[in-house]
């Protein structure tokens, strides 16, 4: 049993579950194209699809690639060391025991509330917007007013739990430092 896992590993480059699991996703695909045709819809998936692959591939793509490339290119690089590290050079990390710990990346603690938000504005950006607002009235009998303070309260409360696992993770990174510099300062006592 274990050879043929091998081969299927050498062959296929990957772990057979793996095979398993696209074959699983392309089966469950043509499924979904198989139901669309039947259900004589297959027009206007048609149009869905290749406008999304449009919008997302030639707009929306580039535009978020070189907002987050503009966005690290602002924001200081990784390599900044956390207080109370000495820096490497000639005896700097070796004295103190080891490679200096670096400062957890800020980019990703950015990323992942602004592209929360942005995928919640672009989900509901017509009530945001209040682009619809006379047919989503029509249609409920409320009004969209609230929708552009509920999504800046979600944004504010996205980027400030953000911050909060920064400082928390930059927290933890600072104690690690003093921990592994206390106990490089025990071993050259001894």
């Amino acid at each position: 049993m274990t050879a043929v896992m091998a081969w299927i590993r050498r062959w296929y480059g990957a772990h057979p579950l793996h095979l398993l699991a696209l074959l699983a996703a392309f089966a469950l695909a043509g499924y979904a194209v198989r139901a669309v045709v039947h259900a004589g819809q297959w027009r206007g998936f048609a149009i869905w699809f290749a406008a999304a692959v449009i919008g997302h591939d030639l707009l929306l793509f580039p535009l978020y690639s070189l907002a987050d490339l503009s966005l690290r290119r602002l924001l200081p690089r990784r390599a900044a060391r956390t207080r109370g590290m000495p820096a490497g050079g000639p005896g700097g990390a070796a004295r103190a025991g080891g490679p200096a710990q670096l400062a957890p990346p800020v980019i990703n603690y950015i990323r992942i509330p602004a592209g929360l938000s942005l995928l919640l504005l672009a989900v509901w950006f017509p009530l945001i917007l209040r682009l619809s607002s006379a047919a989503y009235t029509a249609a409920s009998g409320l009004s969209a007013s609230p929708y552009l303070w509920r999504w800046l309260a979600i944004t504010g409360v996205l980027f400030t739990t953000s911050a909060a696992c920064y400082a928390l993770s930059l927290r933890r990174t600072a104690a690690r430092a003093r921990n592994t510099r206390i106990h490089s300062g025990q071993h050259q006592h001894r």
